[in-house]
């Protein structure tokens, strides 16, 4: 990946299916693993160009949350309470 695993980059890997994501990291004392399945649907998932594909923290938020992050939509909020 041409990467240094030691420069705060987090790593992104999806599973087979595509409900499965797991992120490395280094936090300054060792590697992290954070995992998280969706129980309905699938990340989304860029397509790389030559193996690596970089995204904005929005964008992992976006696909953390299991949001379609190319294209988010703005959700409807209230515009008054009660």
């Amino acid at each position: 990946m041409h990467r240094d695993p030691l420069g705060g980059h987090l790593f992104c890997f999806r599973g087979r299916r595509g409900n499965l994501l797991k992120v490395i990291w280094h936090d300054g004392q060792g590697a992290c693993l954070f995992t998280k399945r969706l129980e309905r649907g699938r990340f989304i998932w860029p397509s790389p160009a030559d193996g690596v594909v970089t995204i904005s923290s929005a964008q992992l938020g976006y696909l953390l949350s299991g949001i379609d992050w190319r294209h988010p939509q703005e959700t409807w909020r209230p515009t008054s309470v009660g």
